[in-house]
């Protein structure tokens, strides 16, 4: 039922990352749009033939405005106009309100006029404008206090100007969907013509917009259009698809489902099996007794597996349908979680079909079937007396085969980790996840050994413990099968919380380390829409400042090597305003090669880890994709060790002009000087502010481990929990042994007591060796720097595990006991 559980939760919010769209807005009365391609590729060679990877791109990949003529032309296009929306700032100064001096009032969103044609917004008075001019939605007239005649003074990409107000207009649904380019619901729309150069992009448009003649079927319009367009490298969207191009929060969301669903739910599954089996296994094995009775009156090996089967699926398809209830539910739950964290847009829903069911209650069912086979296999094939005899006493000595397995399995999970050990960044991490499942591949096959072991080594401690500790030690001993049973669930639970928790920890205390030591500045400003395009100017004249610079916050992709393919990372940057030489001043990169002083146009300075990933060194070209796509191989300058916490790319900010969407600084770095005279330009505080900032902006990353620690450490511990259940209520006639030979029930519950001691001891330490065996080469790998285990939280996690041994091992013991005859 769990396994079922958890297998449907990943399935659907899997099929929902496959099936994800959001209905368009702005475009909604446009039928056809026309837009740049929003992702990247890459083409990898396999035995079936190329395999093509997309890649989101970190900002909007435009296309070239004059394609609207080309479009306009097409067989019934009545209408095609040059969509832009970018982010403009009006000044106090000149009409909108203080906001403490002469610093932004907030970010107004900017658009061409003639996308009023599919927006719906329309005139309330004056004229539509012309260069130099303005219309100005009711918010912005208001904030401003102009009509029409007046003249305001905007900041825009292109720098600060005077516009008159043309006319005042009353925003349609398009321009009231969605906040552009992060502005609020203020808008200002200018000319079309001059649109582009405000925007910061001249000639480019954010999309092309076609408008259908009466009675033009859209499909027919976009293949006409897509004709029009040929060679261009637009491509002609309808229906759903113009969504993507409004929201590029879609492709983000598809990626993080399609991780949670797909590659986390690739290892939940595997987790599944491995406990369901295990389940089964036991369930089966501890009715060896009722086998050999069977097989002493007659029955056929044949018999006794078909009975096993036939067991299987009258249960297995019962408790699959039973879990798949609570998974679907768990699946919405997650999905509303990431919605509320902003992982998913609000207008992606949950998709529920049949096949993630199906999968779910196939998968149980198989599984149930392989298992009970694979343990109803000796006690259906051995001759019936020894049936008999070895239902009475554990077998000692371990199958051949499983033995093999298992030290391959050892063999497995060592070599990988020395692959990890000598690898990075992405290489480290993927062979740390073989590691860790080959090692839980050991235990399960080698548990009878390991639990031997155990017993052993634990006995030795419990034999000051009384008689009831010598009992506990002596019955782990005998009863290793039993024993591993117990262990391996807990190991599995420990090893997986563990590994997702403290990969975790040990980046974000790198990276909080980091970002602490880097930010040498004394104060730090930020601004949500943005800082003026004079800050740093202005910054620098208040009284007793010795340096400002200000940054420009966004992504690069990298094409990295990983597993023998080449992907592209999405790599934070950072562009750095006027001269990089004083960026020294402000922040402390930690530069271990070349000179931050060359860092220019074509000249980068990079992190360490980024550079082992790349496979770059000082004085070579680092090839990479601008935030819109555009392709870009600059020299490699200086090598710097603070990447994690600070962003692993640095370079000049006027090498990511016209790449993206903002042209306004995020950032300003100030060494010197008072609060006072900085206050204007946005929120000021210091380098811990703001590094605790920073830190709650990684809080998704944080929840999205805790929350995959918890389903797959949950899952296992209930696993753990039913293991023992049932090995002690299997135990039963033992318990009234005991009693009869003159064992009080305070002994027995004892001698268990200890019992479930050693098996939470032994499950979390073979746990938490896997965890280290596993982390330490990842994080070498990851951050350079060994795993931070936050002492407190492990012990959360060794408490919790001997409490459920303890509690899992007394409540049915005590039920058992007090049955007739205990």
């Amino acid at each position: 039922m769990m396994s079922a559980l958890v297998v449907a939760a990943c399935g659907v919010l899997l099929e929902t990352g496959i099936r994800a769209s959001v209905p368009a807005e702005r475009y909604a009365n446009a039928p056809v749009v026309a837009a740049a391609d929003q992702s990247a590729r890459v083409v990898a060679d396999t035995v079936d033939g190329p395999e093509v990877t997309e890649f989101p791109l970190p900002d909007t990949a435009r296309v070239d405005a004059g394609l609207a003529a080309k479009a306009a032309g097409a067989p019934g296009a009545a209408a095609a106009v040059p969509d832009f929306t970018f982010q403009v700032h009006g000044l106090p100064a000149h009409g909108f309100p203080e906001n403490g001096g002469d610093g932004p009032a907030g970010a107004l969103t900017g658009h061409g006029w003639g996308s009023h044609v599919f927006t719906g917004t329309a005139l309330s008075q004056g004229a539509a404008p012309r260069a130099g001019e303005v219309v100005l939605g009711a918010d912005a007239a208001r904030a401003a206090r102009a009509g029409v005649g007046d003249t305001v003074v905007l900041e825009t990409a292109d720098g600060r100007a005077g516009f008159r107000v043309s006319g005042l207009a009353e925003a349609g649904a398009g321009d009231t969907a969605r906040d552009g380019a992060g502005g609020g619901g203020a808008t200002a729309w200018f000319a079309d013509a001059e649109a582009p150069v405000l925007a910061g992009h001249p000639g480019k448009a954010d999309a092309i917009a076609v408008m259908a003649e009466d009675g033009v079927d859209p499909h027919a319009l976009a293949a006409a259009v897509e004709k029009a367009l040929t060679g261009s490298g637009a491509q002609t969207l309808t229906g759903d698809d113009r969504g993507e191009v409004e929201d590029h929060g879609l492709a983000y969301a598809k990626e993080t489902l399609f991780a949670v669903g797909g590659s986390f739910g690739g290892i939940a599954t595997l987790v599944a099996v491995f406990t369901a089996a295990g389940t089964v296994a036991l369930s089966v094995g501890q009715r060896t007794r009722e086998f050999a009775l069977l097989r002493a009156v007659g029955a056929t090996p044949r018999q006794i597996r078909r009975a096993v089967a036939a067991e299987a699926l009258l249960v297995a398809p019962l408790a699959g349908l039973l879990g798949c209830l609570p998974g679907i539910g768990l699946a919405h739950w997650w999905f509303g979680q990431m919605q509320d964290r902003g992982a998913v847009p609000e207008a992606v829903d949950v998709h529920v079909s049949g096949f993630p069911l199906l999968a779910a209650v196939g998968l149980g069912l198989l599984t149930a079937l392989g298992a009970g086979w694979a343990a109803g296999r000796r006690p259906a094939r051995i001759k019936p007396g020894q049936a008999l005899a070895e239902a009475s006493v554990e077998r000692l000595r371990p199958g051949v085969v499983r033995t093999v397995l298992g030290l391959a399995a050892v063999g497995g999970g060592s070599v990988l980790a020395g692959v990890a050990a000598s690898s990075a960044g992405a290489d480290a991490a993927n062979a740390s996840l073989g590691v860790v499942m080959l090692f839980m591949l050991a235990v399960a096959l080698l548990g009878p050994i390991l639990a031997r072991l155990c017993a052993a080594l634990f006995g030795l401690l419990l034999r000051g413990g009384g008689a009831s500790a010598s009992l506990a030690a002596a019955n782990s001993r005998t009863n290793s099968r039993r024993l591993a049973s117990a262990i391996t669930p807990i190991v599995l639970a420990m090893a997986f919380a563990s590994t997702l928790v403290f990969m975790h920890t040990s980046e974000s205390h790198v990276a909080s380390e980091q970002l602490r030591d880097g930010i040498t500045a004394d104060h730090v400003v930020t601004a949500p829409a943005g800082l003026p395009g004079d800050a740093v100017a202005r910054a620098a004249r208040a009284p007793g400042v010795d340096a400002a610079v200000s940054l420009l916050d966004t992504q690069v992709l990298v094409p990295v090597r990983g597993g023998g393919e080449t992907s592209l990372q999405a790599t934070a940057v950072q562009g750095v305003s006027g001269s990089v030489a004083r960026l020294a001043r402000v922040q402390d990169l930690d530069v271990r090669e070349g000179s931050l002083d060359r860092v220019g146009e074509g000249r980068v300075a990079i992190d360490r880890t980024l550079a082992t990933a790349a496979d770059v060194g000082l004085g070579d070209e680092l090839s990479l994709l601008l935030p819109d796509g555009t392709k870009a191989a600059p020299e490699v300058v200086a090598v710097y060790g603070r990447g994690l916490g600070l962003p692993a790319v640095t370079m000049d900010r006027a090498s990511l002009d016209g790449h993206v969407t903002s042209a306004f600084a995020d950032t300003l770095l100030v060494s010197g000087g008072d609060v006072e005279p900085l206050a204007p330009l946005g929120e000021v505080t210091d380098a811990s502010g703001y590094a605790l900032a920073q830190n709650v902006d990684r809080e998704f990353g944080a929840w999205a481990n805790y929350m995959m620690a918890a389903v797959l450490g949950g899952f296992a511990a209930v696993a753990a929990v039913n293991t023992l259940v049932m090995t002690v209520l299997d135990r039963r006639r033992e318990l009234r042994t005991l009693r009869l030979v003159g064992s009080t029930r305070r002994q027995v519950l004892r001698m268990l007591g200890w019992e479930s001691l050693l098996v939470s001891v032994a499950g979390v330490a073979l746990g938490t060796a896997i965890a280290m065996i596993t982390l330490t080469p990842m994080m070498r790998g990851l951050t350079g720097e060994l795993p931070h285990v936050p002492p407190l939280l492990y012990a959360a996690f060794a408490a919790t595990a001997a409490a459920l041994a303890l509690t899992a091992a007394i409540l049915p013991a005590r039920a058992a006991l007090r049955e007739r005859g205990a």
